[in-house]
């Protein structure tokens, strides 16, 4: 059943990241980004002399030119427009002073959201990520005070979802999704190969000091289908080299301009006997176009393989309009918004009951080891994902600038998700897969939150982007 509460505080905090490799995707390089931490305290209904209050925490990286990409902005001015979504979520979050579920608050903010950052110059999917972030730190709050884990508490429907967000879809979809759920006790690795990565010898997609034995690989594309298509080559002899029966999806961030570049990569894919390594091992191809470009675009004939949306999923009627376009898949990124993921679960579900398979997957914006990959983790293990994307710990060293202390303290609640094999606390990789028994804690898939004193308040977004709104 659902549980009401109410809203005490919100408060936001950052820690640097400093990547341990360049991470180039799409139009942009990563060698550092901070990382963002939300803190919150809720008053649950019913409970009297503070028996009913508890604090929740998430995390998300604060990243570059992904969920604003307009070429006129600095990397650093899209982390202000995340910084100002936050910010703009904080206040209308709490505006709410009555008692009310956890999707209540977010279904009466998520509009208001959208326009007051619309008036700021802060596009639709970077709006989403302030409420984003902040609802998972009231899940883990809300969790806790009922004391129970984010898988029973989900089945329940303890966070009160509902359909209004969702028109195409019944309360009983999804109180019948919520309740069928039945976790992944582990989800496969997809080993990431960015723009910049080695792709033979030392550090290559062949090395397992790199891949970490993963059998599923997600290859970075750069718009050009003939560069494309000659790197792509080069990876697949790679990936013949493991002699494993891997699979690969294909990402190209946006940067296909239109149909007709899209054409000339999947003509290739389809007759080049140099990319059969790939086009045989193919799962789906990720977001090709401009999300702009992608609503106006129907996929006609390149609809034979299966293509999902990413950046152009930036509202909840966003999937049901891809599927119209030919698309078969949508991503599911806690960034994005968790309770979107679940819809979004629903309605694959529902659809792929009418005989065509629809299906959402796993994708990651460098999910740093601790509260983002396990709550990340957590949700597609709840949806039914069996592979996702992974690329904090391969672009990042271990747990980064976090206190050694409090890296430690997540290792012990998590034994199963985390080592230390001598090089500090790392993701535990298990022939490829993570494993996600330890997440069925009290919370949202966390025993323990972040060490808050060794944080500092997060950044107010400069006065450059001001004079952009």
């Amino acid at each position: 059943m659902p549980v009401r509460l109410k809203l005490r505080d919100i408060a936001f905090f950052e820690r640097p990241v400093r990547f341990a490799r360049p991470f180039r995707f799409g139009a942009i390089t990563i060698n550092a980004t901070p990382q963002l931490f939300v803190r919150v305290e809720i008053e649950v209904e019913g409970k009297g002399n503070n028996k009913g209050s508890a604090v929740g925490a998430s995390a998300e990286l604060l990243v570059p030119k992904w969920f604003d990409k307009r070429p006129e902005l600095s990397p650093a001015q899209t982390v202000d427009g995340l910084r100002r979504s936050l910010e703009i979520a904080r206040g209308l979050y709490l505006a709410r002073t009555g008692f009310l579920t956890a999707f209540d608050l977010h279904a009466s903010c998520i509009g208001a959201q959208v326009a007051t950052c619309a008036k700021n110059n802060i596009p639709a999917l970077a709006a989403a990520y302030g409420p984003a972030a902040i609802d998972k730190a009231i899940l883990d709050a809300l969790l806790r005070a009922a004391k129970t884990n984010f898988f029973d508490g989900m089945a329940a429907n303890i966070a009160g979802i509902d359909a209004r967000l969702s028109p195409d879809l019944t309360e009983a979809d999804i109180t019948t999704f919520l309740s069928g759920r039945k976790p992944l006790s582990r989800v496969a690795v997809r080993h990431t190969v960015g723009l910049d990565d080695t792709v033979e010898g030392k550090g290559g997609v062949a090395d397992a000091r790199e891949n970490a034995g993963a059998n599923y690989f997600k290859l970075k594309l750069s718009g050009d289908p003939v560069a494309d298509a000659v790197r792509l080559a080069r990876i697949g002899k790679e990936l013949d080299a493991l002699g494993r029966g891997c699979k690969v999806t294909l990402d190209a961030n946006e940067q296909y301009a239109d149909l007709a570049a899209l054409h000339a990569l999947m003509e290739r894919l389809d007759h080049d006997p140099a990319l059969r390594p790939i086009s045989s091992r193919l799962l789906y191809v990720e977001q090709p176009m401009p999300r702009d470009i992608t609503r106006q675009s129907p996929l006609g004939s390149l609809a034979a393989c299966d293509f999902i949306i990413d950046e152009a999923d930036d509202s909840y009627d966003a999937f049901p309009a891809a599927r119209a376009l030919g698309y078969r898949g949508i991503s599911s990124k806690s960034c994005k918004g968790l309770y979107k993921s679940i819809i979004n679960a629903t309605r694959a579900a529902k659809w792929s009951a009418d005989g065509e398979r629809f299906f959402v997957t796993g994708e990651d914006l460098t999910c740093q080891a601790g509260l983002a990959v396990q709550q990340d983790l957590a949700l597609g293990a709840l949806i039914g994902v069996t592979h996702a994307e992974r690329n904090g710990h391969h672009y990042v060293d271990g747990f980064g600038e976090t206190p050694a202390a409090e890296a430690q303290a997540f290792a012990a609640a998590h034994p199963g998700l985390y080592a230390d094999a001598g090089q500090g606390v790392r993701l535990s990789i298990h022939n490829g897969d993570l494993l996600t028994g330890s997440l069925h804690c009290t919370g949202f898939a966390t025993s323990v939150h972040p060490d808050w004193s060794a944080l500092a308040p997060l950044e107010q977004p400069k006065s450059l982007w001001e004079k952009l709104a």
